[in-house]
């Protein structure tokens, strides 16, 4: 069974995701901010990583450059999940290394889960 680490701050959806997702027989962990998020990446080794970009305490991407630094946390699969649009925030998750920038307005639940299912292939 896949371990995702969920860090989004919107608690209805945190709640939605991870109910759809454990439908999908994944194991979900949750945070609802950057700075927890970053604690149980390290600690809890998911496999894939959803990560929401505003965040309180710690901005998402900050948890992302942090999150390629570590030894442990390196290879971990992060897709981003976010409202931010903007070009530079997209150029910089890619060049953290993000697997995939999905903004939440353009994307079912269906589809969400459907790019978490392709990120995990890959890394089979």
């Amino acid at each position: 069974m896949s371990k995702i680490l969920l860090i989004e701050d919107e608690a209805a959806l945190q709640k939605t995701l991870g109910e759809s997702l454990r439908a999908k027989k994944f194991e979900v962990q949750s945070a609802l901010d950057g700075e927890a998020g970053l604690r149980l990446a390290k600690s809890g080794k998911p496999d894939l990583i959803l990560l929401d970009l505003i965040l309180p305490k710690k901005h998402g991407l900050e948890v992302l450059e942090e999150l390629r630094k570590d030894e442990a946390t390196s290879n971990i699969p992060v897709i981003i999940l976010t409202n931010l649009e903007n070009v530079g925030e997209v150029e910089k998750a890619i060049e953290f290394g993000a697997t995939t920038y999905l903004v939440k307005a353009n994307y079912s639940l269906n589809e969400v889960i459907e790019k978490v299912e392709q990120a995990l292939a890959k890394k089979a």
